[in-house]
């Protein structure tokens, strides 16, 4: 049991390293594709990603989804991918990597406010406090940030991160019980499958003036990464997870998160760690680490 939980451990280590990858990458990939195409073309570059990896498990091990089923799996999936990756890149086209990572950390925040409402999680005193904790540090992170021009962090793309968080939280609550029915495999094909439908005709719209030639090989390579290891693997290494532990317990790994992004902005892309981002990403962690262990 140990052992299999070690490695269960080591794949979520793997799963937080790729999503923290997915914000430096994503960062290269908007220097030569628009946002709304990027958002797109990586969803259905994942969808033809996971369709062999579905029909090879139908082969062997067949998920028993029903008609019925269907509506369910795809809101979920518009939820934790259509609507989650839509305002991630268009918030991380206008912020920076490390304001990015630490406003999509406060998810496990937003994971018990969620399950709360629902009435799966109690609200004690010191959770509230933590609450307002993270809250405070949004302020501190916000209040003292120097300008830096377009290319810096802004409320609008800060915002937009958020709403993505926010629509994975959902996912992340509602998601648990269908976790345990379906295969991450099928969950996740359904997810992507049904976003790639749906931003079909955002895609093309953006692509039909688009000068995909001038497209270096830098930036192919970053959407496949994106398409690739954060979207198809990572997915899936959470959904496995979600199926045997608590969901709180899988976001708190999101922790780690930011520290990672901060760091490979920094040797990457050149960005600067200044003193309201080390004190508030302090503060807002500081109140979501208590609002879990409240």
């Amino acid at each position: 049991m140990r052992r299999s939980h070690g490695l269960l451990y080591a794949l979520i280590g793997l799963m937080v390293t790729f999503w923290a990858g997915n914000f430096i990458v994503g960062k290269l990939a908007l220097r030569e594709f628009p946002a709304l195409l990027l958002v797109g073309l990586r969803a259905t570059l994942a969808a033809v990603f996971i369709l062999p990896v579905y029909l090879w498990e139908g082969r062997t091990r067949p998920d028993r989804w029903t008609r019925a089923d269907v509506p369910l799996l795809v809101t979920l999936g518009m939820l934790g991918v259509g609507l989650n990756q839509f305002f991630f890149l268009v918030g991380l086209s206008r912020t920076s990597a490390a304001h990015g990572a630490i406003i999509a950390g406060m998810g496990p925040l937003l994971v018990l406010l969620i399950a709360r409402v629902a009435g799966l999680e109690r609200l004690s005193g010191r959770r509230a406090a933590g609450m307002i904790l993270a809250l405070v540090g949004v302020a501190v992170l916000k209040a003292f940030e120097p300008k830096t021009g377009s290319q810096g962090p802004t409320w609008a793309g800060d915002f937009l991160i958020f709403l993505g968080s926010l629509a994975f939280a959902l996912f992340t609550v509602f998601g648990k019980r269908v976790a345990t029915q379906h295969s991450s495999v099928t969950l996740n094909t359904f997810a992507y499958a049904a976003s790639a439908v749906a931003l079909m005709p955002l895609t093309i719209w953006q692509a039909r003036d688009f000068a995909f030639p001038a497209v270096s090989a830098g930036a192919w390579a970053s959407l496949v990464y994106m398409a690739l290891f954060p979207s198809v693997i990572a997915y899936l290494i959470f959904y496995h997870a979600l199926s045997r532990i608590p969901a709180s317990r899988v976001s708190a790994f999101s922790y780690v998160q930011p520290l990672l992004v901060t760091v490979m902005g920094v040797v990457v892309l050149g960005e600067h760690v200044t003193a309201s981002l080390v004190l508030g990403g302090t503060v807002i962690f500081s109140g979501v680490w208590m609002t879990e262990r409240g």
